[in-house]
């Protein structure tokens, strides 16, 4: 029993607590709004949620018991599962309420998984091999190596295009720049994509866009209020929702707004008008400094690393988690278009939860096993040392 203890206490100490801890809290926070939606209808998100989050960290735990290098090491069979995973959704792809995008697949029992989730993972494993032997080359910084970085990305998001689920695009994307850009990839490279992108615009809005992604950009720019009756609508109730809460809500289980389903997909992409209302200003501000600090913790991870593939793969999850939270939180408070993307931790979801507890294991992964990337370090410097003598 004592060893057990020393074991469980070996682990915390090696692996980043705080972030343990604010993943925690945030999936906490997270089944108190879905359990006050839940008045809203009779399907039960909540037990779904549940069910996403208990397997979600026991894969989590699990994950960041392996040594990272292992993922990176046999990097081709997370690039298989993601293929498989994007070949299986144009063969087994249920189209998504309300819209034309094929991005999920029904499970036995009437569950769902959105394989374009656990994609992410799949993607960022991939990419932090791909970064690590373009470093270890001396090539990180040439044209061909960031050319073989912009075709890995093209990848991905050209499958998931196809899938209609463009919102999942922008994320790749921007997991890729984050990635990219701290791993050490020269400004001037971004500054000559981001130049052919806004020469290529009008070819995007005309041929890439379709009348859906259109209207929804042009309804940010509605002044006549014409959008509200239809591509503007979830926003304006959004907004409206969370003004409502004013500075401290209506208290859990007692805003109207929420009970009535008034801000249409409240559970998952609109989750933080369900804090807005019942928990005010405080409450939104409570969701912010979580995911903050989570995202923060982050960052101070991939300095940690003791190798740069640890590193890229907390740089990965760091773009991965700060981009859906900018993104989720824009669409909500209507700055960004609504592209369907889910606030990390805290919107319901099944497959988006889980995507997001391996993420975090991957990341304790890493540091988990510094030990011993310094340990074998050192046994190899004096082996050399010993050699030259």
């Amino acid at each position: 029993m004592g060893s057990f203890k020393e074991n469980i206490k070996t682990y915390l100490e090696k692996t980043d607590i705080w972030l343990w801890i604010f993943t925690l809290v945030a999936t906490i926070y997270s089944l108190l709004l879905i359990s006050d939606m839940q008045r809203a209808g009779e399907y039960n998100y909540l037990f779904t949620q549940i069910i996403a989050v208990l397997i979600g960290i026991v894969f989590a735990v699990l994950i960041s018991l392996v040594n990272y290098k292992y993922f990176i090491k046999y990097w081709w069979i997370f690039a298989l599962i993601g293929f498989a995973l994007a070949g299986a959704v144009f063969v087994f792809g249920e189209t998504v309420r309300g819209t034309d995008d094929t991005a999920w697949i029904k499970l036995p029992g009437g569950f769902t998984i959105q394989p374009s989730e656990l994609m992410k993972i799949c993607f960022i494993i991939t990419f932090s091999k791909h970064l690590s032997y373009l470093s270890d080359n001396n090539k990180l910084k040439t044209p061909l190596g960031v050319i073989g970085l912009a075709v890995h990305l093209g990848i991905p998001i050209v499958l998931i295009h196809m899938q209609g689920d463009d919102g999942a695009v922008l994320i790749f994307i921007f997991m890729a720049i984050a990635m990219a850009f701290l791993s050490g990839v020269q400004a001037k490279y971004f500054a000559i994509i981001g130049g052919a992108l806004a020469v290529g615009l009008p070819l995007l809005w005309t041929f890439i866009l379709n009348d859906e992604h259109r209207n929804r950009i042009l309804a940010l720019f509605d002044l006549d209020g014409n959008a509200l009756n239809n591509y503007g609508w979830q926003q304006y109730q959004s907004k409206v929702s969370i003004a409502s809460g004013q500075l401290s809500g209506d208290g859990l289980y007692n805003g109207n707004r929420v009970a009535f389903g008034i801000v249409p997909e409240q559970e998952n992409d609109f989750i933080f008008t369900v804090a807005g209302e019942e928990f005010g200003f405080i409450g939104c501000i409570l969701v912010l400094v979580i995911l903050f600090v989570i995202i923060s913790r982050l960052l101070i991870d991939a300095k940690k690393a003791y190798e740069n593939k640890g590193s890229y793969i907390c740089y990965g999850v760091f773009g991965l988690i700060a981009s859906q939270t900018i993104i989720n939180i824009g669409m909500v408070l209507g700055i960004v278009p609504v592209i369907g993307i889910t606030l990390p931790f805290f919107s319901s979801g099944g497959s988006s939860v889980m995507s997001m507890m391996i993420a975090i294991g991957l990341v304790q992964s890493v540091l988990n096993n510094q030990e011993k990337d310094m340990d074998k370090a050192k046994i190899r410097i004096g082996s050399q040392s010993r050699a030259k003598v």
